[in-house]
């Protein structure tokens, strides 16, 4: 894959949702009137756990963070298990009001000077889906002008993007809408079927349940075959690519399947290791 192909494939989804290509930053160093170029394919798994939610992310310039909700009385809850269930951590604590917060201080972005580059807002619902959904579409309509919008056939970008996983109830009142300030996130059984990168603009699926590679050794010529395949499927359609269970132990097994990850075009690589990842982000031009 060419240098401009790969630099194509990382901004489909972004050109599917504006109808425009944005270009995507790949260095620490900022321009004038910017503040420092995020890293579009850096997704923060369970960026909760984190000392600082979102903001420790956004200090490594991540271009994608995951919360997980449960549903308590009302209250969108983040929280990895139900144990750990806080009524001061909610949705709008955590991510809703400081991304807002952000976005009018950047001028409409949450990178400053990047406003053509989009930002996602991962949110894996672990409660009952469709109940959920409809409480988080709720919580949502609160922050409209902040939400990328389908509405009646449209797609309308705007700073931030939320992306709907986990419960794979919450499909079906979100494909009965006809305006929504959310999006799906399908699996690899959702590759190439009818539904839309309208509507689901990301493909996410388990590492370890599809390649048997863990990044020890040569990859299997098939295994990297399929990778490949599933990509350029998925960005034909203007869909993004997401792997979750890759090796996050740091160290050269990692690096290798990350290495991989990359040379195929995936959009996002896993990590709760934000500074492991911004690292080698950096030293492999992003």
């Amino acid at each position: 894959m060419t240098l401009f192909s790969r630099r194509r494939a990382l901004t489909t989804f972004g050109a599917a949702l504006a109808g425009t290509v944005a270009v995507p930053a790949y260095a620490h160093a900022s321009e004038r009137g910017h503040g420092p170029r995020p890293l579009i394919r850096a997704h923060a798994h369970n960026d909760y756990e984190h000392p600082r939610p979102l903001f420790d992310a956004l200090d490594h310039r991540f271009g994608s963070v995951e919360a997980d909700i449960y549903l308590v009385d009302g209250q969108l809850l983040v929280a990895h298990d139900p144990v750990d269930l806080d009524p001061t951590r909610t949705l709008e604590s955590l991510y809703l009001d400081p991304l807002s917060a952000r976005v009018r201080a950047n001028g409409g972005s949450v990178y400053r000077g990047y406003h053509r580059t989009p930002f996602q807002l991962l949110i894996d619902i672990k409660t009952e889906g469709a109940a959920t959904y409809l409480e988080l579409d709720r919580h949502l309509q609160r922050y409209r002008h902040l939400f990328t919008t389908y509405a009646h056939g449209k797609v309308r970008r705007s700073a931030v993007t939320a992306v709907i996983s986990g419960d794979r109830a919450a499909r079906a009142p979100m494909e009965a809408q006809r305006v929504r300030r959310a999006f799906y996130d399908g699996r690899l059984a959702d590759l190439g079927t009818a539904a839309p990168a309208s509507f689901i603009p990301l493909i996410s699926d388990n590492w370890t349940l599809n390649f048997s590679w863990q990044g020890v050794g040569a990859f299997p010529a098939a295994e990297r075959d399929k990778l490949r395949g599933i990509v350029s499927t998925a960005h034909k359609r203007g869909q993004r690519v997401r792997f979750w269970a890759t090796p996050d132990l740091a160290g050269p097994a990692r690096e290798a399947v990350w290495g991989e990850l990359l040379a195929a075009g995936v959009d996002h690589l896993n990590t709760d290791d934000l500074a492991g990842l911004e690292t080698f982000l950096d030293a492999h031009g992003n």
